[in-house]
């Protein structure tokens, strides 16, 4: 320091320390002429003095006017070093940097004159300096002080140009600092960042789009700034990183997917829209590599199909087709079980479009990789199964679609049916709401014969026979409704000719003993008249009930329906077909005489003519038993009830009977459990319930469940669960 002090005359470093800024700058003048004719003479280590004593007495100084004199001096003394000057910056440019936090923004104001200066004199020199300049300019671009703003501004372009122009400019050392700042939310400060980003990203020798993973997250979080023109500056780098991906043959697209998906969840509309639009092209270009990602993706990609902005559903549909459209393996690193994940997590999701897309997933996994979904199964059935009571017809009608699918194994089919009549065991609105819809589906999708053998499997064992009863009797009503069973109808009709017709119907037998008012109709639909006519004569007074009313005055007016035109047809031959007359006249006599269907039913046997145009008069045969009555068939046959060729007919047509007898004892052992049932059931009720109110037991749903209600008027029970309309 003594050597600075006789170097520099006392004069010039009062004036440099004035308060006036005129003589601190001609001080500071004489102090670059002093510096000047030391460096001609080579005297270093004076230069060297004199900088110490500047940093110091004056930029250390804490009195503002003398840091102010150190900073403008130390910039007189890098311009008088000229080309000599990059040897000291290790002593000039901290002090300067120090200054840059400064209490009195005078001070930062001149600390950024000071610096721009040696920037002007040192140029490429001083880039080994750049994250310390980089980091204050960063701070003082949100400066409070307009002013110390301004010239912040001036010293950051300069910076650019030097960078832009400079060899020394290291990127891997810069982006840890860019990557931490990017998430500071001043306004004035994501502008500097982003004006950064841009400049970095012109330069040619400076591969910014390598580490666009690091600052990529940043970029898309001031897409949501309250700044329009900040959202723009982010929007504008944004779609030029986009187009040099499209055009870089080599991308790291993994990294910068999961940032993606995060976004395309973003509360702000626009930053969804920018990284759905994103995901869309890289699954267009990115291929293999997003393999990993595929179920992150997809998890990004439902939801935003359903989002409220159009623009945004239209890419998403869009990237959800190109998604889907990729054949990937599993052998490749494809998760199928990731997958399989992320659509049963979005079955639950409030938005049916969303719900449906899931279901079109599984099912393509299924199609495409049933092996390794089917080793998940477990997972998802349970959700598949709930997803039958969605409000969406559309999504159970999918829904139904992918169980057909899994169901094409014997196990999965059996599996199945024991989970959806478990299902509507526990929950009698899907069966009333969506009992029939499921069920023709089904029939559609895996063959109504299988399906119909199967559920009466599973409904012959049901120890809960309030709810068999309310099954068998929806299963009816589907039966002789359903466009989809037709073919099943007519195998039913051919039960005493045909063989498969006659398992079946022995099939249904077995469970659709649960009804009386079922078994008739099995019986009519199969024209087994003798059997439908014995049925009612077995039936007691306890059977005669509302619900076995309501259920006769739906079968009295599906009679009209075109579905039974055979059996009316039959009427005009009343010799051939005297059991069915006599079934009609016993549906009759049940009736009472004040319903519209004893009225229908009457009309409609008044019609049949009291001769038959086939010439025969009602007869039995020579043995007397009731079982024997002959019946003309299609073919020419004749055919007993029982299933019995006539041995004079054609041996093509011999194949063993039906025990119609066992038949009836099996009808009425159900039925007396059934009887049994109802009255073990009231005082199970009374006990279990005694604390409810009397509205509480009136509740409809109760009314339908427990056979205490058969003996109450039909104004208090007009409809169960699970009794399907026409």
């Amino acid at each position: 320091m003594a050597d600075a002090l006789t170097v520099i005359p006392a004069g010039v470093l009062r004036n440099l320390a004035d308060k006036l800024y005129e003589k601190r700058k001609n001080a500071a003048l004489e102090v670059e002429g002093i510096v000047k004719q030391l460096t001609v003479a080579g005297d270093h280590d004076k230069i060297t003095a004199v900088i110490n004593l500047l940093t110091t007495e004056f930029t250390y100084s804490p009195q503002a006017n003398h840091r102010k004199g150190g900073l403008i001096g130390l910039a007189a003394a890098t311009v008088g070093l000229t080309s000599e000057a990059a040897q000291h910056l290790e002593q000039i440019v901290p002090p300067v940097l120090s200054s840059f936090s400064d209490q009195d923004s005078r001070v930062r104001y001149y600390a950024c004159e000071a610096l721009y200066n040696i920037a002007k004199v040192v140029r490429g020199d001083f880039i080994i300096f750049f994250n310390q300049i980089f980091d204050a300019l960063c701070k003082l671009s949100a400066d409070s002080d307009a002013n110390v703003q301004s010239a912040a501004h001036l010293l950051d372009r300069l910076v650019k140009d030097i960078v832009t122009e400079s060899d020394q400019f290291s990127i891997e050392e810069f982006i840890p600092l860019l990557r931490e700042r990017m998430n500071v939310l001043n306004p004035y400060v994501r502008q500097f960042l982003v004006g950064w980003i841009t400049v970095l990203d012109s330069v040619p020798d400076i591969d910014m789009l390598g580490f666009l993973p690091d600052f990529l997250d940043g970029l898309f979080n001031m897409l949501s700034d309250s700044s329009h023109e900040i959202r723009q500056q982010a929007d504008s780098a944004l779609s030029e990183f986009l187009q040099e991906i499209k055009n870089s043959p080599s991308v790291d697209y993994g990294r910068m997917a999961e940032i993606l998906v995060q976004r395309a969840a973003s509360v702000d509309e626009f930053t969804r829209l920018t990284a759905i639009t994103w995901i869309h092209e890289f699954v267009k270009l990115g291929g293999d590599q997003l393999v990993p990602y595929y179920a992150d993706i997809l998890g990004a990609i439902l939801p935003c199909i359903s989002d409220k902005e159009e623009k945004i559903r239209v890419v998403a549909r869009e990237t959800n087709e190109e998604l889907r459209a990729i054949k990937a393996d599993p052998a490749e690193g494809f998760d199928v079980g990731a997958i399989l994940s992320i659509a049963r997590r979005q079955l639950s999701s409030e938005w049916e479009a969303t719900r449906i897309e899931a279901l079109h997933w599984i099912s393509n996994l299924l199609n495409r990789h049933r092996t390794e979904v089917l080793t998940y199964l477990n997972d998802i059935f349970d959700t598949l199964l709930e997803a039958l009571s969605d409000p969406s017809d559309q999504v159970v009608l999918l829904v139904l679609e992918v169980h057909a699918c899994i169901a094409k194994d014997p196990q999965h089919f059996r599996q199945l049916v024991v989970f959806l009549v478990h299902n509507f065991r526990v929950d009698n609105s899907l069966l009333e709401k969506r009992g029939a819809l499921i069920i023709r589906r089904l029939c559609v999708l895996l063959d109504a014969e299988r399906v119909y053998r199967e559920l009466s499997t599973i409904l012959e064992g049901e120890s809960d026979l309030d709810f068999a009863s309310i099954m068998v009797q929806a299963l009816n009503l589907i039966l002789l409704t359903s466009s989809e069973l037709s073919d099943l109808r007519d195998l039913l009709k051919q039960s005493l000719v045909n063989p498969s017709g006659k398992d079946l119907f022995v099939s249904l037998y077995a469970s659709w003993c649960h009804s009386p008012m079922a078994i008739i109709s099995l019986c009519l639909l199969s024209q087994t008249y003798q059997h439908a006519s014995a049925v009612i004569q077995s039936l007691v007074e306890e059977d005669i009930n509302v619900k076995f009313l309501v259920q006769l005055d739906k079968l009295i007016r599906l009679l009209e329906t075109p579905i039974f035109a055979y059996l009316r047809l039959q009427l005009l031959e009343p010799g051939r077909h005297m059991w069915l007359l006599k079934a009609l006249y016993g549906l009759l006599m049940l009736l009472p005489q004040q319903s519209t269907a004893f009225r229908i039913l009457r009309t409609r046997l008044k019609t049949v003519p009291t001769y038959s145009f086939g010439g025969e008069q009602p007869r039995r045969t020579s043995s007397g038993n009731p079982y024997q009555l002959l019946q003309h068939m299609s073919g020419g046959s004749q055919v007993t009830e029982d299933g019995d060729i006539n041995p004079n007919q054609d041996s093509k047509f011999s194949h063993h009977g039906i025990n119609f007898t066992a038949r009836l004892q099996q009808f009425e052992q159900m039925q007396q459990q059934h009887r049994q049932h109802s009255k073990v059931q009231p005082q199970l009720r009374r006990n279990s319930t005694s604390s409810q109110t009397q509205q509480d037991v009136q509740r409809p749903e109760e009314l339908s469940r427990t056979s205490s209600d058969v003996n109450r008027p039909p104004s208090r029970s007009r409809k169960g669960p699970g009794q399907l309309q026409l």
